[in-house]
């Protein structure tokens, strides 16, 4: 099997799956997971970026907005098929809600799934980091005297202040709670392996080592670019907006409405701002990048060989393309039994090769 050597460097993003990780390179996407037997099972898809079919889709800020929303379907989609990918034992029973929601819309069950998920999941997100931080802010309100007839007195000035940071530190605290119990979890302690694994094969990529799982395992599981950062940066940039957007609003509703409405505003902002501290290397970057990065102490494990071998086949499938002659599934995904497998230019034996090889 040949030595793998990485591409030149690209950013790579990726995303850990129930036991699998996807990566996702400039044209195309690819999942793999390992089964109960051993086998990965790898699919790619290509894709084309909104940016190229409008270039305005790609101006700053805007493409902030386009990435969270096309990373919250992908994101979406690549969990349904991982569990597919998987086997019989770990895709769900659709509910009797789904199936009827299914048959009333004469749509395919896992499109009427997926969209089912990908809404509780807006309104989960919706309740727990824009809602409930709104209602935090309006009680803090009520418990000092906080009202939008006051707000703009001088000696009252400040009231609006406190309630707004309070508000932004409810978010970062509903945040690290909430990835502290689920981390609690041992199927999701095992994905934080894999988020960990995606992360080891991303600086291997970028340091231009070749993609084995001992070069990988030298680098560390937090990374600038990863989506825990974001969501951090989210928090912040949210309450520094709305200590000069909205904060002398008293009233619940209106407070809520208005943090709903600036959402794509900040998910913009923040997406340019993680951009520009994984990019530029200073003091200045170094320390806005450090709390994200401890925050990935959570969400990130040390995974073991085999998945970061996982990790790699992904990478080198999103890069290169499925490996030639690979034995396929009925569903049409790879089936490899080592990482080389995937590696540049390697190619599946064919059974007249087999054959010979043996005489």
């Amino acid at each position: 099997m040949s030595e793998n050597k990485s591409c030149p460097r690209v950013d790579i993003g990726g995303q850990a799956v129930l036991e699998g990780v996807m990566m996702k390179a400039p044209d195309a996407i690819a999942i793999t997971v390992r089964r109960p037997d051993g086998t990965m099972v790898v699919q790619r898809k290509e894709y084309t970026p909104a940016a190229k079919k409008h270039k305005w889709l790609g101006w700053p800020i805007i493409r902030g907005v386009v990435n969270m929303g096309s990373m919250l379907s992908m994101g979406m989609s690549t969990l349904e098929d991982s569990m597919k990918m998987l086997g019989e034992e770990y895709e769900e029973e659709p509910s009797k809600f789904e199936k009827w929601l299914a048959e009333k819309l004469g749509k395919n069950i896992d499109k009427v799934v997926m969209a089912v998920a990908i809404v509780l999941a807006v309104v989960m997100a919706m309740g727990l980091f824009v809602a409930l931080p709104a209602g935090v802010e309006w009680l803090t309100g009520k418990l000092i005297g906080f009202n939008a007839a006051e707000a703009a007195a001088e000696a009252d000035s400040w009231k609006g202040v406190f309630v707004t940071v309070v508000g932004g530190l409810t978010k970062v605290v509903i945040l690290i709670g909430y990835m502290f119990l689920v981390g609690l979890m041992p199927d999701i302690r095992r994905t934080f392996q894999y988020h960990g694994a995606e992360h080891k094969t991303v600086y291997c990529n970028e340091n231009n080592l070749p993609l084995t799982p001992e070069n990988a395992a030298g680098f560390t599981t937090l990374h600038p670019r990863c989506g825990t950062a974001f969501m951090l940066i989210v928090m912040v940039i949210s309450m520094v907006l709305f200590l000069f957007v909205g904060r002398d609003i008293s009233a619940f509703l209106p407070r809520f409405l208005l943090h709903l409405a600036l959402l794509p505003v900040v998910a913009g902002v923040s997406y340019e701002v993680l951009k520009g501290l994984a990019h530029k290397d200073n003091r200045f970057t170094r320390a806005a990048r450090w709390p994200g990065l401890q925050m990935q102490r959570l969400t990130t494990k040390e995974p073991d060989a085999k998945m970061l071998e996982v990790a790699i086949v992904s990478m080198n499938v999103a890069l290169h393309g499925m490996p030639e002659n690979a034995p396929l599934t009925e569903e049409g995904w790879a089936v490899l039994t080592d990482y080389r497998q995937s590696e540049k230019g390697y190619v599946f034996p064919t059974e007249e090769a087999a054959a010979e090889a043996a005489e």
